[in-house]
């Protein structure tokens, strides 16, 4: 069945692919707060704890075009619903975890779970809401769901691990996870592509999930053991030869996992750089700020979870005006727009002092990031999905998906880096470790803000301003 007729169900539908999406996006920072009692509760060691954060990030970059693929293929309600189980049972595992290698290891198929869910969230969303207004108010939902997962998961993860304890950061998916499975099939319509030949791309998809994991593995690693280190080099080669095999290989096969084609449609090769660089900006920003507060403000978890509820709920605040910005005047001015205002928000966080104040120095900058999160999230994942005929949503929402999560994973390990050879450098010296670390955040933001700067430019240059406000569907044919 590959229909595209009106779901009388329909919003319903995405009700219920929107709260697992969120769920699974939660679980990208949920954990970061949670970090310090994980690490005393199973032992960790210092390098080990961020296995905590790169077991999962790995798997859920790395699966998701092949994820994408398996939607269009075998079924987009089938494998939404694979995913979504594979999910909740590690993360009942994750919960339970009596040792460190059992939590990485639980991480590790919790990411793989995700890596299934996300792409089928946005394929199904796109067959099931015909290409127009409905489409982009489902799409500016979807975003929405996406920029507040990764806020809401800061301050998520403060109270339940105040409150409640580290393992209910996993535990509360269980409920959640049960009941969107029990009324999927009743309520979600299946859906897949119909290709004309039947073959898997067997190396291309190994290619692609080998290349894309090595290359967050590389960046992950690289603040522990430097970028130069033989390791982070080896492994960032590796996935670049992985990854030009798959192009090459992808340019011939004759039923290639991702069809290269989709990239002459000029917006969704736009949008997937923009993505690329909005991942880098809104995940580090994130990193940082928690960084910053815990380890020189000195605020509790819960009190750290707390500060982002201004992000969240600001997002949640704009977010039905950017959708309708986006159709009215098309994603473009939307999405550089949320870039000019992302950018406005690290400007003000480089200018962060040692003894900073919460209402002075941090909620300006709170408030900034949620506008241009609900502007930047929602305008983008219009104009990912503007002109991809349905049998290619599988693949256009992976590809998004990988866009964000490669995006969150290198600008991490970036201002990681950054933010870290710049402490060393002042400790060294002889500076207080408020102020060598605070110095350190502040310049990464700095670095932030020029990724914004570029992200105006790029956005600007490649999303068509059509796209979004006047539909123009491609023939599917020129796409193969």
């Amino acid at each position: 069945m590959n229909s595209t007729a009106p779901d009388s169900r329909r919003w319903l539908v995405l009700t219920i692919v929107c709260v697992a999406y969120f769920m699974t996006v939660l679980d990208v920072s949920i954990v970061t707060v949670a970090l310090p009692s994980i690490s005393r509760a199973l032992h960790f060691s210092a390098s080990g704890l961020q296995w905590v954060i790169t077991a999962y990030t790995i798997t859920f970059g790395g699966f998701l075009l092949l994820g994408g693929r398996f939607a269009d293929l075998l079924g987009r309600r089938l494998i939404f619903m694979t995913g979504l189980a594979v999910f909740t049972a590690a993360s009942l595992v994750c919960g339970l975890a009596g040792s460190s290698a059992v939590l990485i290891a639980a991480r590790t198929v919790q990411g793989v779970g995700a890596a299934l869910v996300s792409p089928a969230t946005l394929s199904i969303i796109t067959t099931t809401f015909e290409e127009g207004a409905e489409r982009n108010k489902a799409l500016g939902i979807w975003g929405a769901m996406g920029g507040g997962g990764a806020a809401a998961g800061v301050l998520f993860g403060g109270i339940l691990t105040r409150y409640l304890g580290w393992e209910w950061i996993f535990f509360v998916n269980i409920p959640v996870g049960a009941a969107v499975l029990a009324v999927t099939r009743p309520i979600v319509r299946e859906s897949r592509d119909e290709p004309d030949h039947r073959s898997f791309d067997l190396f291309g998809a190994t290619a692609v999930t080998g290349g894309l994991a090595l290359l967050v593995y590389g960046v992950s690693e690289a603040p522990a053991h430097g970028w130069g280190a033989t390791s982070t080099i080896a492994s960032l080669a590796a996935a670049g030869a992985l990854l030009f095999f798959f192009v090459a290989w992808e340019s011939r096969f004759r039923a290639p996992l991702m069809p290269l084609g989709i990239f002459r449609i000029r917006t969704v090769a736009g949008a997937n750089a923009a993505s690329l660089f909005l991942g880098v900006v809104v995940f580090s920003n994130f990193f940082l700020l928690t960084l910053y507060v815990q380890n020189v403000l000195h605020y509790s978890a819960i009190k750290t979870g707390l500060t982002f509820f201004a992000t969240a709920g600001t997002l949640v605040a704009v977010a039905a005006v950017a959708q309708a910005l986006s159709t009215r005047y098309g994603p473009r001015p939307v999405l550089a727009a949320g870039f000019v205002t992302l950018t406005a928000g690290m400007i003000l966080y480089a200018q962060i002092p040692v003894h900073g104040k919460f209402l002075s120095n941090l909620l300006p900058g709170y408030l900034l990031v949620g506008v241009g999160l609900a502007l930047g999230f929602i305008a983008v994942s219009i104009a990912a999905l503007a002109g991809v005929p349905p049998r290619l949503a599988g693949v256009a929402s992976g590809l998004l998906t990988t866009s964000q999560q490669i995006g969150g994973a290198v600008g991490t390990a970036m201002v990681s880096s950054i933010s870290l050879s710049r402490a060393d450098h002042l400790l060294r010296i002889g500076r207080a470790p408020g102020a060598a670390f605070t110095s350190g955040y502040a310049l990464a933001f700095w670095v932030l803000a020029g990724v914004g700067a570029a992200g105006i430019v790029l956005s600007w240059a490649l999303v068509r301003p059509e796209a979004g406000a006047v539909p123009k569907k491609e023939p599917a044919t020129e796409l193969a």
